[in-house]
């Protein structure tokens, strides 16, 4: 956990940069209501203390060519901490995995892949993931298309919460 505390200013700075990293710390600054210098050693404050973990650009997939976008379902044989360690680094290597998440229930993992086409990621399927040691089952869904994809975190329900508490 970051030791950092957050006041409101240092929320409304990653609820704008989550939703525009791109804009210029001026920009920044104007939208939370304080000058340029410390917004800038506020944002690097955040990234020091880890709150911010970087600047991505959202790419479009199809437009990229991966038509093709899994979830696959993955049930481990054993659930050794040091085996759920090397299920996830395997899964670090897989470039069509582009999200992986440890799950308590029925599966042990379930990964966002995408692929180009369906041979291709029937290939991954068959020749690394199922074949990968201790993977005892696989389930897949073919995500026929999608309603939300947003990222990070609804910084407003945080707000609600807090103003109740004080």
């Amino acid at each position: 956990m970051p030791s950092t505390k957050l006041d409101p200013i240092d929320r409304k700075i990653l609820a704008e940069l989550q939703d525009d990293g791109r804009m210029t710390n001026v920009e920044l600054a104007r939208r939370v209501g304080i000058s340029a210098p410390p917004c800038l050693r506020r944002v690097r404050t955040l990234e020091e203390a880890g709150y911010i973990r970087g600047y991505h650009a959202e790419v479009d997939p199809r437009l990229l060519g991966f038509e093709v976008q899994v979830f696959a379902m993955v049930g481990l044989s054993s659930q050794a901490e040091a085996d759920l360690v090397a299920f996830e680094e395997l899964c670090r290597g897989w470039p069509l995995v582009r999200e992986c998440h440890m799950l308590n229930g029925e599966i042990d993992f379930i990964l966002k892949c995408v692929a180009p086409d369906l041979s291709t990621f029937q290939s991954f399927l068959t020749g690394s993931l199922t074949a990968a040691p201790n993977v005892a089952s696989v389930r897949t869904s073919l995500v026929i298309r999608g309603a939300k994809d947003a990222p990070g975190v609804p910084f407003d329900v945080m707000e609600n919460r807090l103003s109740q508490s004080a």
